[in-house]
């Protein structure tokens, strides 16, 4: 466990794998559906689906799972494993593309709640994941959602994450992508909608 470089507040970040993390599941769940209630994801999510869906983080051995803490509050959380672990439609566009799945580490998600942002923690949450995936794997690969520029629900002043996403070497693949289906906050109750999802890939050295 170590102090974030140059954050106020004593806000700590924790690398763990697998099971380690089961304690931390039911607040990393709550954060999930807090922030990707925001745009672009605009999710409508649930308590008990979060926390089936981050177990399997905690069941697999080499999955990482790293948590930002102010004090004992879960603020931000990051997530990835092997490929190979990973169910869904996460593979098959991937193995289409020419890679080998057990080659490729897939990072999941990145949620930082607001006040905690430009503090240099999502380049922390990259750095632990990359060093994580270079324990054996040779590519790092995540998905995001695609969001036309017009959205209504798109805030003025909103800012994609492309640019810090080229920064840290990954390059966005329009032509590997997938769809998950979820619930959008202007979806009616009991329905679900389906999202194209665009892969960004990186080599690792």
């Amino acid at each position: 466990m170590a102090p974030v470089d140059g954050a106020a507040g004593g806000v700590t970040v924790e690398t763990l794998r697998g099971s380690s993390a089961a304690r931390w599941l039911p607040a990393l769940a709550s954060l999930r559906i807090e922030v990707f209630r925001e745009f672009p994801y605009l999710y409508e999510g649930s308590l008990q689906y979060e926390e089936t869906y981050l177990a399997g983080y905690a069941r697999c051995p080499d999955a990482a799972i790293v948590i930002a803490r102010d004090g004992e509050r879960v603020i931000g959380a990051a997530t990835a494993l092997p490929l190979v672990a990973h169910g869904e439609a996460v593979a098959p566009p991937l193995v289409a593309a020419g890679h080998d799945p057990a080659r490729v580490f897939y990072f999941g998600e990145s949620v930082l709640l607001p006040a905690y942002r430009g503090r240099g923690l999502g380049h922390r949450f990259f750095d632990e994941r990359e060093a994580a995936a270079r324990d054996g794997w040779t590519v790092a690969a995540f998905c995001a959602v695609e969001r036309p520029v017009d959205h209504p629900r798109r805030p003025a002043a909103y800012i994609a994450h492309d640019a810090f996403w080229n920064r840290r070497g990954y390059t966005r693949r329009p032509d590997i992508h997938t769809t998950f289906s979820w619930r959008d906050l202007d979806d009616p109750p009991g329905t679900e909608s389906e999202k194209t999802m665009v892969f960004w890939v990186k080599e690792l050295a």
